[in-house]
């Protein structure tokens, strides 16, 4: 099994994520992994933790998933692998429920989004994102 965070889906993942197939509610799986220092293209707030930046960018799009009728149902802290290995594991876990993967990526076209997008990518060195839907459908 490969294991490899990355930042944006690669062509392939965004185009089946794009060609519907899902209706209804999807569950997002969000593994994170911060940068030790927050990174601003800018320079900017040199002094923050990779996670502190990425607060700013979570307290932010709560707001947005909240306005789509969405919800964050978890987030905490990784503390421990109980079964399998990776090499170098996730910081965080957060698990966010869109009303359609249609708003999720209105969500992420939107110009609020790209202006709270900068503490994403200041805070995050890379992430799993795994789509859910309840059922198996």
């Amino acid at each position: 099994m490969k294991i490899e965070n990355a930042m944006r889906p690669n062509e392939a993942q965004m185009t089946e994520w794009m060609s519907g197939g899902v209706e209804g509610p999807v569950v997002m799986v969000n593994l994170l992994k911060f940068h030790a220092k927050a990174q601003y293209e800018d320079g900017r707030d040199a002094n923050l933790t990779g996670a502190e930046a990425y607060q700013r960018y979570a307290a932010e799009v709560t707001r947005l998933v909240e306005g789509l009728g969405g919800k964050m149902i978890y987030g905490g802290r990784v503390t421990m692998t109980l079964i399998g290995e990776v090499s170098d594991g996730w910081d965080m876990v957060g698990i966010v429920q869109y009303p359609s993967r249609a708003a999720m990526a209105q969500m992420t076209m939107s110009d609020a989004y790209r202006e709270i997008e900068i503490h994403r990518n200041a805070g995050l060195a890379g992430q799993l994102n795994i789509e859910t839907v309840a059922g198996g459908r």
